[in-house]
C-alpha cells in the first residue's frame, strides 16, 4: 500500500519533520512536509487523497483544532494524530474529532506505518465509497420523469420483469399494485388491463 502513496507531515520540530521524512521515504511513501497546521490547511484544497499525521501539541493551530478544521471541511483524508506519552485522555478527544488513530511519541517505525497504511486503505474505500454515491445520485437525477416514475415502481415493489409487463412510453406507471403468477396470467389478463391502464404482453 506504501508505493507511492502520500502523507503530509505536520510538525513544528523540524528534527521530527526530518525524521519522518527518512523513515516514511524509505518505507516508500511520498512525503510533503508542513511546520504547521495552518500551513497544512491553505495548502490542503490542492493536495491529492493522502493520510494526514500531526503532532497534537504545536504553537498557533494545534492538532485538536486542526481536526475540527478538517472535519468542518468535511475532509476526506483520514488523520493520526501524534501524542506524547501517557497523554490517553487527549488521543481519545482526538479519536472523538475524528482522527483515524493515534501514536504514542516515541513510536516504533512498524507501528507507525502500520497505522498509516491501515488508514490509507480504509479511507482509499470510504473515498471511492463517496464517489460512487454521488455517481448514482448524479445518474438518478438526470432521468427523466418517465424514467423516475419506473424506478420509483421498481423500489417500491413492482415486480414488472415478473409478471411480463412492458410499460408503454406515455402510460401512466402502476395505478394500483397488482400480483400476479405465471399459472394465472392469462385468465387475469382483462383485469390487469383495466387496473393498470396498460399494454400487457407475453
Amino acid at each position: 500500500m506504501s508505493h507511492n502513496a502520500h502523507v503530509y507531515v505536520i510538525d513544528d520540530d523540524p528534527s521530527m519533520r526530518d525524521s519522518l521524512d527518512f523513515l516514511l521515504g524509505a518505507a516508500g511513501f511520498d512525503v510533503s512536509l508542513f511546520d504547521g497546521a495552518t500551513s497544512f490547511l491553505k495548502a490542503h484544497t490542492d493536495l491529492g487523497f493522502g493520510c494526514v499525521l500531526s503532532d497534537v501539541r504545536m504553537p498557533g493551530m494545534d492538532g485538536m483544532d486542526l481536526l475540527r478544521q478538517l472535519k468542518a471541511k468535511a475532509s476526506a483524508l483520514p488523520v493520526i494524530i501524534m501524542t506524547g506519552h501517557g497523554d490517553i485522555p487527549l488521543a481519545v478527544e482526538a479519536m472523538k474529532l475524528g482522527a483515524f488513530d493515534f501514536v504514542e511519541k516515541p513510536f516504533e517505525d512498524e507501528r507507525l506505518i502500520g497505522a498509516i497504511n491501515t488508514a490509507l486503505q480504509q479511507g482509499g474505500d470510504k473515498t471511492k465509497g463517496d464517489a460512487l454515491t454521488r455517481d448514482i445520485a448524479a445518474r438518478v437525477a438526470s432521468l427523466s420523469l418517465r424514467e423516475r416514475q419506473v424506478l420509483d415502481g421498481l423500489v417500491d415493489g413492482h415486480r414488472l420483469g415478473h409478471v411480463g409487463l412492458v410499460v408503454e412510453e406515455g402510460q401512466p406507471l402502476l395505478g394500483e399494485r397488482v400480483h400476479t403468477h405465471a399459472g394465472g396470467v392469462a385468465g387475469q389478463h382483462a383485469e390487469q388491463r383495466q387496473l393498470l391502464g396498460q399494454q400487457v404482453q407475453f
